[in-house]
């Protein structure tokens, strides 16, 4: 290959790469075209990418100044990096199934917030990491959860003193000897 030709593909790969936060890496060996394109057709429903790369110029791509810094340590023979809109538990999630499915499938590990999860147990402990919409969702609920107790103990004494003039109200209704909507 030309130094220009990967010159293009360095600058190519840097563009896909910029903005991404987190991968993961699988190795294609011993994956068919047919299992390739259902992987790729799952991963796009998903809003993921997957791109076979050459080593050498991922590692050039992803430079010093980028957030995928250091996850080159994944890198080892054929490489495959799956990155995109959805969260890399999403991500692994996706890559823990298509495993189960298909033994022949090798995870290398995932990378995000500069960390590295290594191999199948790597990738299982991220899955297991909740998703950006999972974590909001959880803060919210942390957040409402004492705001509804105190709602809670602020209606429930009106609701008791309510019952308790309604109580009132009636037998005094009974007491007159008609009902208390005529009195």
């Amino acid at each position: 290959m030309s130094k220009k030709v990967k010159n293009l593909i360095t600058r190519e790969l840097s563009e896909k790469f910029k903005d991404v936060d987190g991968v993961a890496v699988i190795s294609p060996r011993g994956i068919g075209a047919i299992r390739n394109n259902a992987i790729r057709r799952k991963l796009h429903e998903k809003g993921v990418r997957m791109t076979v790369v050459k080593n050498t110029l991922a590692k050039r791509a992803v430079g010093d100044g980028s957030k995928l810094k250091g996850f080159d340590r994944l890198l080892d023979g054929p490489s495959a990096v799956i990155y995109g809109q959805a969260s890399i538990a999403a991500i692994a999630r996706l890559l823990i199934e298509e495993k189960k499915a298909d033994d022949k499938l090798e995870l290398r590990g995932a990378f995000f917030d500069g960390e590295v999860y290594v191999g199948d147990k790597g990738m299982e402990q991220v899955s297991k990491l909740p998703t950006r919409e999972e974590a909001i969702a959880g803060v919210m609920a942390a957040l409402m959860g004492p705001g509804k107790k105190i709602a809670g103990a602020l209606k429930g004494p009106g609701g008791k003193l309510g019952a308790i003039l309604k109580a009132i109200e009636e037998k005094a209704g009974k007491a007159e000897g008609g009902s208390p909507a005529t009195a």
